[in-house]
C-alpha cells in the first residue's frame, strides 16, 4: 500500500511537471541555462552532486557580490566623507558670506552715513566761503589796506578796499538781526579796528600830500582822502590845518617874491617894490596880485572838498560858499 501511494505520488509530480509548459516560464529557462553552464554530464555522480554544487555556486556568488559590495560601500564611504567635507566647506563658506553680508550691510550704512556727511560738510565749506568771502577781506585786499611800509602810496584800489571794510560792518547789523549777536559783533569790531588803522595810515598820507601840494594841480586821491577824513572831525581839521600853514607859507613866498623879484602870478615880471615911492601904484598892485591869487586858492579848497558834503563847509570855512 506504501509502494503504491509513493508511485502514485511520482506520477502526479511526474503528470504535473509534464504539464507545465516550461518554454513559458522565464524564471525555469533562466536558470536551466544557468545550470547547463556547469551541470555538464548527466550522470549518477554529477546528479548526487549537484545540490552540494549549486549551494557552493551559490556561495561564490554571494561572496563576490560581498566583495563588490564591499568596493561599492568603501567608495560610498569615500564620497560620504567627501560630502562631509563639502557640507563642512558649505557651512563654513555660508557663515562667511553671512559675516560678510553683515560687514557689507554694515559698510554700505557707513558709505550712505559718509556720504551724507560728505555732502553736508560741502554744503557747510560752500556756506563758509561765502561767508568768508562776504564778511572778510582776503590777504592781498589786507595787504593793500595796511602797505607794505609806512611810506606805501595810497592808491585807488586802497579806497576800495576801504569801502568794502564800511559795507562788511554795515552788513553785521543784519548779521545780528540774524541771530548771530556775539559773531557779528566780532567782525564788527575787526571791521572797526581795520577802519581805523586805515584811516590813520590815510591821515598820515593826506597830512604829507598837503604839505607839498602844486597849487596848479589837486590829485584826485587827495579829495577822495578828504571824503573819507571828513567822519573824523579831528583828523579832518588838522588836515585842514595843514593845508592852509602849506598854502599861508607858499602864498608869502610868492608875495615876497613878486614884491622883490618880479615872480609869481600874474604877467608883470618887474617887482612890486618898484612903485613903493608911488603909494597908489604900490598898493594898487598888491591889491592887483591879491586878487589873482584869492580866485585859484579858492577854487583849489573848493576842488580839494568838492567830496565833502556842504555841512564840513559851514563848520570849517564859513566865508566859503560851495556854489
Amino acid at each position: 500500500m506504501s509502494e503504491k501511494n509513493t508511485n502514485t505520488t511520482l506520477v502526479r509530480r511526474v503528470n504535473k511537471l509534464l504539464e507545465s509548459r516550461v518554454e513559458h516560464d522565464k524564471d525555469t529557462l533562466e536558470a536551466l541555462k544557468e545550470l547547463s553552464t556547469f551541470f555538464t554530464e548527466n550522470t549518477l555522480s554529477s546528479r548526487r552532486n549537484l545540490r552540494s554544487k549549486i549551494e557552493r555556486r551559490s556561495l561564490a556568488i554571494n561572496e563576490d557580490f560581498l566583495s563588490a559590495f564591499r568596493e561599492v560601500k568603501s567608495s560610498l564611504d569615500d564620497i560620504y566623507q567627501d560630502v562631509l567635507a563639502m557640507n563642512t566647506a558649505v557651512q563654513c563658506m555660508t557663515s562667511r558670506l553671512q559675516a560678510t553680508k553683515t560687514q557689507t550691510s554694515q559698510l554700505i550704512d557707513q558709505t550712505a552715513k559718509l556720504q551724507n556727511k560728505s555732502q553736508t560738510l560741502s554744503m557747510q565749506q560752500e556756506v563758509a566761503n561765502a561767508f568768508i568771502k562776504n564778511f572778510q577781506l582776503t590777504s592781498s585786499e589786507q595787504s593793500v589796506l595796511h602797505g607794505s611800509s609806512k611810506e606805501s602810496p595810497i592808491t585807488e584800489e586802497f579806497f576800495s578796499v576801504v569801502n568794502r571794510v564800511q559795507e562788511i560792518h554795515s552788513s553785521c547789523r543784519i548779521l545780528m538781526q540774524s541771530g548771530y549777536q556775539t559773531l557779528g559783533l566780532d567782525i564788527m569790531q575787526r571791521m572797526t579796528l581795520l577802519q581805523e588803522a586805515a584811516l590813520e595810515r590815510l591821515y598820515r598820507w593826506t597830512q604829507n600830500q598837503c604839505k607839498h601840494i602844486e597849487n596848479e594841480r589837486l590829485a584826485p586821491l587827495l579829495i577822495k582822502a578828504m571824503n573819507k577824513l571828513q567822519d573824523r572831525p579831528v583828523l579832518f581839521k588838522y588836515i585842514l590845518d595843514e593845508y592852509c600853514a602849506a598854502r599861508r607859507t607858499a602864498l608869502v613866498g610868492s608875495f615876497i617874491d613878486a614884491l622883490t623879484l618880479g615872480e609869481g602870478y600874474g604877467s608883470t615880471p618887474n617887482p612890486i617894490e618898484m612903485h613903493a615911492n608911488d603909494p597908489k601904484r604900490y598898493i594898487g598892485d598888491m591889491l592887483a596880485w591879491l586878487h589873482q591869487v584869492i580866485p585859484v586858492e579858492k577854487e583849489n579848497i573848493l576842488t580839494l572838498m568838492k567830496g565833502c558834503n556842504k555841512t564840513v563847509f559851514i563848520t570849517h570855512f564859513r566865508c566859503i560858499r560851495p556854489d
